[in-house]
């Protein structure tokens, strides 16, 4: 301890002050392999910023075995939404917030400073385990971009884990959701609006009309859609010859989602016809969902790794992607567990120092379940 806070906690304050939005991950990727370093650990860095258009690669730590049992790696983005002014974290009566008025960067930071932090007692205290590898990943934030850059082959470890889920400490997420992104764009004709409105096509009403038409929100408990964003019209007394808008939908069932997509489609092009504009729309899949069991080795060693900590294990799903999304599609075995973040991605964002101390201990129980495993 220094200052009267756990070391964790010091820990969090320092990588949370430090500024980090997706693709200027530099200050923060080069504190975390100072710390590492202090520790009598390499680190690798990859060329995946120079292809994803990031000041930093993926960091990638190795502590060789000193046990049997099953390697882990665990991971963590060093990227956090932008930030809208400073970040000054602050402890007030045991929970750390952010005093600047933004974002805290407890997503992801908070998993950063608990994974150096249980690594650090690993060294020190000779803590046997199976071996241990540590990513952390630049640009989770605008589509997991560090994660997909990395060659996930050079990992020895094929179970895994990261703490990306704002939730109590001992839920364990057994599954995320398919995603699909929507381009969509409506070609109309300008025209002046008070000579000669009737020669025009408004791409902004027939944008409207698709987006009112629309299935929107929380469609069932496995389903989502949204528009998050609109552009168009060049000015207040032209007829709008364009308009795009972007939009996405998300469903556990991948089936059902395509489904959800050819919907969306249909109505998009339906209000095009009928204001007599074009349309071209863009269909990409942004994240492949993944479902696990409970027996399932990686949900098997957390939950005995949250027994062991004193902690009930819960099951949920995620709304959401991780950079879980990516290691499972390409055949490893990575679960997301939630740690105690708050109100992610907004100035009220927070999270405990109770629960940054218990997800250290979460942590090596982990390596303790895998080494027994």
């Amino acid at each position: 301890m220094e200052g009267g806070l756990p070391e964790v906690v010091e820990l969090f304050f320092e990588l949370a002050a430090v500024p980090s939005p997706p693709g200027q991950e530099r200050a923060v990727a080069d504190r975390v392999i100072a710390y590492l370093r202090g520790l009598g650990l390499g680190v690798d860095e990859d060329d995946a910023g120079a292809r994803i258009d990031s000041t930093i690669g993926n960091l990638l730590c190795r502590i060789e075995p000193n046990g049997e049992g099953t390697p882990l790696f665990f991971c963590a983005h060093l990227d956090t939404v932008p930030p809208e002014g400073p970040i000054e974290p602050v402890l007030d009566d045991g929970i750390v917030r952010n005093g600047g008025g933004t974002i805290l960067g407890a997503d992801n930071k908070a998993a950063v400073a608990v994974m150096l932090e249980a690594t650090r007692r690993v060294v020190a205290e000779n803590h046997p385990h199976a071996g241990i590898e540590l990513l952390f990943t630049p640009k989770e934030e605008v589509g997991l971009r560090g994660a997909d850059a990395f060659d996930h082959e050079r990992l020895q470890a094929s179970v895994g884990y990261v703490y990306d889920h704002a939730g109590p400490i001992g839920e364990v997420i057994l599954g995320a959701p398919y995603q699909a992104k929507l381009d969509v764009s409506f070609h109309g004709r300008a025209a002046h609006s008070g000579m000669y409105p009737e020669e025009g096509r408004s791409a902004i009403v027939a944008a409207a009309r698709a987006i009112v038409d629309l299935r929107l929100g929380r469609l069932d408990d496995e389903t989502t859609a949204n528009v998050g964003q609109i552009a168009g019209g060049t000015a207040r007394n032209v007829v709008p010859e364009r308009c795009t808008f972007w939009a996405e939908a998300r469903c556990h069932d991948e089936s059902k989602l395509a489904e959800l997509v050819q919907e969306m489609l249909e109505t998009i092009t339906f209000a095009g016809q009928l204001a007599d504009c074009d349309v071209e729309t863009e269909v990409t899949p942004s994240a492949r969902g993944y479902r696990f069991r409970r027996d399932d080795t990686p949900v098997r060693l957390a939950a005995l790794a949250l027994e062991r900590t004193g902690l009930q294990p819960s099951y949920g799903l995620s709304g959401g992607g991780a950079d879980a999304n990516v290691f499972n599609e390409r055949g490893l075995q990575c679960v997301n567990l939630a740690n105690g973040m708050t109100d992610i991605h907004t100035p009220a964002e927070r999270i405990s120092v109770a629960d940054l101390e218990q997800m250290v201990d979460v942590t090596l129980g982990l390596v303790d379940a895998a080494r027994d495993a």
